[in-house]
């Protein structure tokens, strides 16, 4: 079951492209293309992080663009621009990236280097 899809849109709002964009409790589709057309997904639990940014033109138009950082192999690291409610969309895929990854029992590893303040306390001596 589908639950969120939208078409991406021109800078002005327009939706005339043929990027498609959507998403289920799993996996997150793009699809491109009028003649030749190809659709990539991403399983949900791949997603690293997720980040929004919203351009002085976005904003004036009630546009945005949503980063995804994933360890997909043949996406990578991809976005979905210039898609209406990018706050809402934004949230409720983090929601459901969250739940993947707890059902999955996934979890990413970080790494933290040497903190200036490691060595303000002593513990490095």
């Amino acid at each position: 079951m589908v639950l969120w899809k939208a078409r991406k849109r021109l800078w002005c709002g327009l939706p005339w492209t043929f990027t498609v964009y959507s998403f289920d409790e799993e996996r997150l589709y793009v699809e491109r293309g009028f003649f030749n057309q190809r659709q990539d997904e991403v399983r949900l639990y791949r997603v690293m992080d997720i980040a929004m940014t919203r351009s002085l033109i976005q904003r004036i138009f009630g546009l945005g663009t949503i980063h995804l950082m994933t360890s997909d192999k043949s996406l990578g690291n991809f976005d979905l621009v210039n898609i209406l409610n990018t706050m809402e969309i934004k949230e409720q895929l983090s929601g459901l990236i969250e739940a993947q990854r707890d059902n999955k029992r996934v979890s990413t590893r970080e790494f933290i280097g040497t903190d200036e303040r490691d060595d303000e306390d002593g513990l490095d001596e």
